[in-house]
């Protein structure tokens, strides 16, 4: 059945305002031939039926619940309380879209203002957006406002090799056409001081992650003495990092970023097979002018009460996008939403809680499989719970197997990205991985080191 919501005598109207005497008429520059195609379409099915059919669909899906994953690479598997989605599935956060009229969009703009806030301290930073695309859109935006933060007279972007390769790709199409140069991914290895002796007096922004693409962590010293070079040279410093690490470890407001940026999907969103996402933006309340997004305030009404609304938003951000400093006007706030509700639900306790078992959960894992004949872990710097495994043999043969014989989700392999670093793959530890899990892999891994096993699983 359809719902038609005009009368005929509207239809007859409308369409003696407009001069047709037809509605076949709207189409006359459509040719006829293909107006009305003939399509072979199956014949319908009841709700029944069309339930099974997807039930059927979906059972073919990898899911995190049946099996047991050890794939990060910037989608991470934590645990969601139910108060998350109870309170997203609300109607009026759900279905809602526009806080433009504070009138009636109070609970919008208050769960917005919160999350801002809870984010600001988990930054260390003075002001939050709500919010960005992802996580790469995030950096790419990054570097949008720190060339209009310095007025266009810099527009070279300096990056890390170890910042998300797809975030780089991201921030290349995302700026291409804008005269920009980005330089530093070529580059092997993570050094820093390679980065500072790229920078020069056309340098806007240097980007870094922490912890990086490749789980290593860099102490606050070394990020503090990072900025302070960066500054120096008359640019400013983002950092990409991850929500979940900063319930254990120093905030980069702290060691002296300008921007941070962050895939906020960990806070109380699921993996979900890749999306939506949530694009953490903080940076300086000097900045504040220059950031795109959406920014929500507390204020006091004529009648003294408190009241939320969108604020320092240039009407030229949403209309006159010719003269916007970006032309990113929408967001994630439904995401934003549960990221609120989880910080909320957990608190720095219960944040701080999941980052040690995170933490704890990854280095056993590691150290077990540092000990099996032909796999050796990389890197001489602390990981949090992503760390990079060289293998006996290529990832995709080692993975293949894992799935096959054990149900387990392999982790990333790196061999395209990072080729130097041969047969290696990147493996992430959550406390959602159970030490039964752990021990299986290894188990896995061993056995997949096995010469016959290449056998089996390429015939």
């Amino acid at each position: 059945m359809r719902y038609i919501p005009h009368t005929e005598a509207e239809r007859r109207s409308m369409m003696e305002v407009i001069g047709i005497q037809d509605i076949d008429e709207l189409f006359a520059d459509v040719p006829a031939d293909v107006r009305y195609p003939q399509l072979d379409l199956p014949q319908p099915m009841t709700e029944m039926e069309v339930m099974r059919e997807l039930d059927m669909m979906a059972a073919e899906n990898a899911n995190l619940r049946e099996f047991a994953s050890f794939l990060g690479a910037g989608a991470y598997n934590h645990f969601v309380p139910a108060i998350v989605d109870t309170v997203i599935s609300r109607g009026e956060f759900y279905t809602a879209y526009t806080p433009y009229q504070p009138e009636i969009s109070q609970g919008t703009l208050q769960a917005a203002f919160e999350y801002q806030s809870m984010v600001a301290a988990l930054t260390g930073m003075e002001v939050v957006n709500a919010s960005h695309y992802d996580g790469a859109t995030a950096v790419a935006e990054a570097a949008i406002m720190a060339v209009n933060v310095l007025r266009h007279k810099r527009r070279t972007i300096v990056v890390s090799p170890s910042l998300h390769p797809q975030y780089r790709q991201v921030l290349r199409t995302y700026t291409q056409g804008m005269e920009m140069k980005i330089i530093g991914d070529e580059l092997d290895g993570n050094d820093f001081h390679a980065l500072i002796d790229l920078c020069d007096k056309d340098t806007a922004l240097v980007i870094v992650q922490n912890p990086d693409f490749l789980g290593q962590l860099h102490t606050p010293q070394e990020m503090q003495d990072l900025a302070d070079a960066v500054h120096a040279k008359g640019a400013l410093l983002a950092v990409a990092t991850d929500p979940i690490a900063l319930g254990l470890l120093k905030p980069p407001g702290d060691y002296g970023a300008d921007i941070v940026t962050a895939e906020g999907h960990v806070l109380g969103n699921s993996v979900s097979f890749g999306g939506p996402y949530l694009g953490i933006f903080a940076f300086r309340q000097k900045y504040v002018r220059k950031s795109s997004g959406r920014l929500v305030g507390e204020t006091i009404d004529v009648d003294g009460k408190k009241g939320y609304v969108l604020t320092l938003s240039t009407r030229e951000q949403h209309i006159r996008r010719e003269k916007a400093t970006s032309n990113i006007c929408s967001n994630q706030a439904l995401n934003a939403l549960a990221a609120a509700a989880y910080l909320a639900a957990m608190g720095k306790h219960g944040l701080r809680k999941v980052a040690e078992l995170s933490w704890h959960k990854a280095h056993y894992a590691a150290q077990q499989i540092a000990q099996l004949d032909g796999y050796e872990v990389v890197g001489d710097k602390p990981f949090f719970k992503e760390f990079v495994v060289k293998c006996p043999r290529p990832v995709a043969e080692i993975n293949q197997y894992l799935l096959e014989e054990y149900g387990i989700i392999g982790g990333y392999d790196l061999s395209q990205e990072y080729p130097h670093l041969g047969d290696a793959m990147l493996l992430c530890v959550t406390e959602m991985n159970a030490r039964e899990e752990i021990d299986d892999l290894v188990t896995a891994l061993g056995e997949a080191a096995a010469p016959m096993i290449r056998l089996e699983v390429t015939l």
